[in-house]
């Protein structure tokens, strides 16, 4: 796919392509793909490349995680997929898709572009954050030998509060989504995840808040039906092919008020239950918890950070690129 390559947001060392997709029910749709330009420690072209998946209410913004994949000689690309991020238009409702399905097209778009630029033989790993971990796990699903790695950061394999809060839930998610699925649900998010990352509460990072806002977009029915149809899908068990890496705090602190505890736990999700489901992804699934983890692990202290890509580092060593 021939595309044409722009300076990022991000500055110096990132540009970023937009892929048309097909049209939905709201009109044009696009997905937009970053590229790290950086030089890597290899003098020719990297033959073996990642491509990132963001979470819910998200966006490519985390530079450390391409420095690291750049470091180990992969050429790195982010997807802001559709109705998100850079790919996020007026007339478009936020994150919103009502089958996670849909996705498909922006992931075959974005690995086009990838193979066109490391070569057809070039090896290619997956890594997904949070919601683009599930999405991740699925496609690997439905495209077996497509890519030589997964790598999952705090991946939502399963609803908080277990399969019995989906299975009790699920009908009226389903009722409302069958007749209005953009309908918004109450929104419960107090913003103490982004009080723990961002510099204006103590934090160490900054992004835009029109793409990463504080509480989350809206959660809407048709969406959340999707989501948990994915949920449905991993508790039957999943058959990745590749290798899987799973990566996840030590612990999670889910509370309705707010402690400094949280800024050294997951406060999104509940990670004994993801290492649970993890295993199922596949027959060659490692799982590895880091103390100390926030939500995104990439976003973490920086001990903390640096034993999560430390982690990664070695993984790929033994079972990545195989």
């Amino acid at each position: 796919m021939d595309v044409t390559w722009a300076p990022d947001v991000l500055g110096d060392g990132y540009e970023v392509a937009t892929l048309p997709l097909a049209a939905d029910d709201e009109g044009p749709v696009v997905a937009s793909l970053v590229r790290h330009t950086a030089p890597t420690p290899e003098p020719v072209r990297p033959s073996r490349a990642v491509l990132y998946l963001h979470g819910w209410s998200d966006y490519f913004f985390q530079t450390a995680v391409a420095e690291h994949w750049a470091a180990l000689g992969a050429a790195f690309y982010a997807l802001d997929l559709r109705k998100y991020g850079r790919s996020l238009l007026p007339h478009q409702t936020p994150g919103y898709v009502d089958d996670l399905a849909t996705y498909r097209e922006d992931i075959g778009a974005a690995l086009a572009v990838v193979r066109a630029e490391i070569g057809a033989n070039g090896r290619v790993m997956l890594v997904g954050h949070s919601t683009g971990g599930l999405v991740a796990s699925l496609w690997a699903h439905y495209n077996p030998d497509a890519v030589h790695g997964v790598v999952l950061n705090s991946p939502w394999l399963e609803l908080q509060g277990s399969s019995v809060m989906r299975h009790l839930s699920g009908p009226a998610v389903a009722r409302l989504a069958r007749f209005t699925p953009r309908t918004a649900l109450p929104n419960i998010d107090p913003g103490f995840y982004d009080r723990t990352l961002s510099t204006r509460t103590g934090g160490e990072w900054t992004y835009d808040e029109r793409w990463r806002p504080t509480p989350s977009f809206p959660v809407r029915a048709g969406w959340l039906r999707a989501v948990m149809a994915g949920h449905a899908r991993v508790a039957r068990g999943l058959s990745i092919t590749a290798p899987v890496l799973t990566l996840l705090s030590a612990r999670s602190h889910i509370s309705p008020v707010w402690s400094d505890e949280m800024r050294s736990a997951d406060i999104v999700l509940e990670v004994d239950q993801l290492a649970r489901r993890a295993v199922q992804l596949g027959p060659n699934v490692t799982v590895v918890r880091i103390a100390g983890g926030v939500h995104d692990l990439s976003l973490s202290a920086p001990p903390v950070r640096e034993r999560y890509f430390a982690e990664i580092a070695r993984w790929t060593a033994a079972y990545g690129w195989s």
